[in-house]
């Protein structure tokens, strides 16, 4: 249901007192002034701690500085005729005693009547005993249909083309308020930049915009599927599914995938493998660091939870990765917390099996086992892929890789059979390494690195695997059982 019914209908079946939460102050307020000229015709008075009434010449400047004035304003007026008022920042003040009597003695009055209190807030910040009558809604970011008509005024008025489609540029603007785009825009027009680079610029500002947020990270694209050795099942899993958060895949009646979980040893690919689907897929790349979600204050990790949902679904589509799932919500890590782990793991869950919105979650996991079984249940993710070590020809891939993006026209001198079948315990982590070692080694000497530099430095590397055997053990076993499925041929 959009906003603006969702609104309506409220305000068609007198809900007095409604909290909706936003920072975009300014487009709920016309939102609101055009629903009261169009859908709900009603007069609409706004208030603001600073300069008390506007938008009517009798209450200009009523109730500057005295929020209880404010409400006594409402209590005084004829009832007769509809009324919407705006209380803006409301919610500082609304868990003093006094307002909270005065808003249940309102509550009795204004029930059955055509008046409606809106108040505007930031946050949810609502007391106990004001909870049973006050109705509380989000209002959306703007959607892609918003936005476009948003950037056909803002090109209107600067009678300026961008030369960009203005599907794919609405679609980059996706989770972001209309005030940031419209300064977006603007900077934009005025920097004259070509257009290659307006993308980049966009993705620069959403990675500033999301890490204010102090839960998110917005990651650049930069890697692919081809800087992956290996892991054929998973890249053709991903293959296929390139294309379905478009509207042919809608249209065609597919559902949205809801994610899949990368288990096995560190090294083997499970964040290269994240990073890539955002660029197979081209929609963003948002990570959660899931430490993060959880705060010192009873009820804090649960509130952010629900903000760290609701933040991801506003950039849907979208890729959420989540590094190290394992740690966080591992059997043995909270017995102790109050039951705070599980309520989290809980919304989490119950998220996962019910969103409705394109956010695809990518978790990575290094040990299945400390996983709890409610989240490895069939219906959690679509799959769930362990990564083992590289096989021969994986390795050889592996080294292909990295070699031809250090030496793009020599990488073929290199003996990359023989490297290939020295590393045979090796992850794809730990071949990137002792190429960079070799590096390190050959330039202190100042000489190009050759193959035996390579060779030096696998004689004399201890992998994770020799230290990690039980981890892989336990994972291999998973695999025979067909409880995960192999990520490689």
């Amino acid at each position: 249901m959009h906003f603006q019914d969702e609104l309506r209908i409220l305000l068609s079946s007198r809900h007095s007192l409604i909290y909706i939460v936003t920072n975009e102050e300014e487009r709920l307020e016309n939102t609101i002034n055009k629903m009261a000229i169009n859908d709900y015709p009603s007069n609409v008075y706004s208030w603001d701690f600073i300069d008390g009434y506007q938008n009517n010449p009798n209450y200009n400047e009523k109730a500057r500085s005295n929020p209880l004035h404010a409400l006594e304003v409402i209590e005084n007026l004829d009832f007769s005729t509809s009324k919407i008022f705006i209380l803006k920042d409301f919610h500082i003040f609304i868990k003093d005693s006094s307002i909270v009597r005065k808003i249940k003695n309102l509550f009795r009055k204004l029930k059955n009547s055509n008046l409606h209190i809106i108040i505007i807030a930031s946050e949810i910040q609502v007391p106990k005993l004001l909870k049973e009558i006050i109705t509380i809604i989000e209002f959306p970011l703007p959607n892609e249909e918003e936005i476009i008509m948003e950037l056909n005024r803002l090109f209107s008025i600067m009678s300026t083309d961008c030369g960009i489609q203005l599907d794919s540029l609405a679609l980059a603007y996706k989770g972001m308020s209309i005030e940031l785009i419209r300064r977006s825009v603007t900077k934009l027009i005025f920097s004259q930049k070509p257009n290659q680079e307006i993308f980049e610029i966009i993705s620069k500002e959403k990675q500033q915009f999301i890490r204010q947020t102090d839960l998110l990270d917005f990651y650049p694209i930069n890697s692919s599927l081809e800087d992956i050795g290996g892991l054929f099942n998973l890249k053709q899993w991903l293959k296929k599914r390139s294309n379905v958060f478009s509207k042919q895949a809608q249209s065609y009646g597919l559902p949205a995938p809801k994610g899949i979980l990368l288990v096995g040893i560190q090294g083997t690919g499970k964040s290269l493998s994240a990073k890539a689907i955002s660029k197979q897929w081209n929609i963003p790349l948002l990570k959660l660091d899931i430490g993060r979600i959880f705060g010192g204050i009873v009820g804090e990790s649960e509130s952010k939870m629900r903000e760290m949902i609701k933040l991801s679904e506003e950039f849907a589509p979208c890729v959420l990765w989540i590094d190290e799932i394992d740690k966080a919500f591992s059997r043995v890590n909270h017995s102790g917390d109050s039951g705070t782990t599980n309520r989290v793991l809980s919304s989490f869950l119950t998220w996962l099996s019910e969103k409705q919105k394109q956010v695809f979650i990518v978790a990575t996991a290094n040990n299945i086992l400390n996983l709890p079984p409610e989240m490895l249940r069939k219906g959690r993710f679509d799959e769930i892929f362990f990564l083992d070590l590289p096989n021969l020809h994986e390795r050889s891939k592996i080294f292909q890789i990295h070699l031809i993006k250090v030496r793009p026209l020599t990488w073929k001198h290199y003996n990359i059979q023989y490297l290939s079948e020295l590393t045979g315990s090796f992850s794809g982590a730990e071949i990137k390494q002792s190429i960079i070692e070799a590096m390190h080694n050959a330039f202190y000497e100042k000489r190009d690195f050759t193959t035996n530099d390579i060779g030096d430095v696998v004689s004399e590397f201890i992998p994770l695997a020799f230290t990690d055997s039980s981890s892989i053990l336990s994972l291999q076993e998973w695999a025979k059982l067909g409880k995960v499925r192999q990520a490689s041929k």
